[in-house]
């Protein structure tokens, strides 16, 4: 449902950019960081998923940095280094790095990777949500995954289609994160329900449903707001915690 939002760490700025522009034609959300400063600026400001890490990052070591992030977080790691040595890459696993991937590489084999790490953290968090449920707190709003209720800042229940909060929980999974009726389209699973509602203009009526109950002026939407030529976004920073 979220769409998978990364860092590349990397000093070399052609190489940052590159590997940047590559993921993003993927489909992925990505910033790029040159330094452990970076890092801790990005994850601060919101949900990562994966981070491409270099091991050899100028004045700062990669391995030191991917040790202290595997020490705060559960974020998973690729560790990118021209070192490919058995002892560079059992370094890099030992500093908790998820792979290891090895300079020049074929951007398709980079993919991959990344693909599967995603893959098996999603199906660790997968398992994780079975066994708990979370609370999403944003703009004065709640909403608790467990039991469906949405709550407005007054404290009095809203009541959402089905179909609703599957949209709201798209938004929510991805904040301050502009979103094109394609992928919301896709992170709804509208296949599902016949190529109609897969058209722009349902999801277009499916958004403003959601806006006429969680808005104040929905002529005027702050918290949904449209982005020109592009989508939607959730405009308000989301705070999760154990339902």
């Amino acid at each position: 449902m979220a769409i998978s939002r990364l860092i590349v760490v990397d000093d070399d700025a052609e190489m940052r950019a590159m590997m940047v522009q590559y993921l993003q034609r993927q489909g992925f959300f990505v910033a790029g960081a040159a330094n452990g400063a970076d890092i801790g600026a990005l994850m601060a400001a919101g949900r990562i998923d994966l981070i491409l890490l270099d091991v050899m990052l100028g004045d700062e070591s990669g391995l030191a940095i991917c040790a202290q992030l595997r020490s705060e977080h559960d974020v998973p790691i690729i560790m990118v280094s021209a070192l490919s040595s058995d002892p560079q890459r059992m370094a890099g696993y030992a500093s908790g790095a998820d792979d290891y991937i090895a300079k020049p590489f074929n951007p398709d084999l980079l993919l991959a990777r990344v693909r599967a790490v995603l893959r098996r953290t999603r199906r660790a968090a997968s398992l994780s949500y079975r066994r708990r449920n979370a609370a999403y707190a944003f703009a004065g709003w709640s909403y608790d995954s467990g039991s469906g209720a949405v709550r407005a800042p007054g404290g009095y229940e809203v009541t959402l289609s089905q179909r609703e909060t599957r949209l709201l929980q798209v938004f929510l999974a991805n904040p301050h994160i502009p979103l094109t009726r394609e992928e919301i389209a896709e992170a709804l699973d509208l296949t599902r329900d016949g190529p109609e509602a897969q058209e722009g203009r349902a999801i277009d009526v499916l958004v403003g449903r959601l806006r006429s109950k969680l808005e104040d002026n929905p002529r005027d939407p702050t918290l949904i707001r449209t982005e020109r030529g592009l989508g939607y976004v959730l405009a308000a920073t989301v705070q999760v915690s154990d339902g």
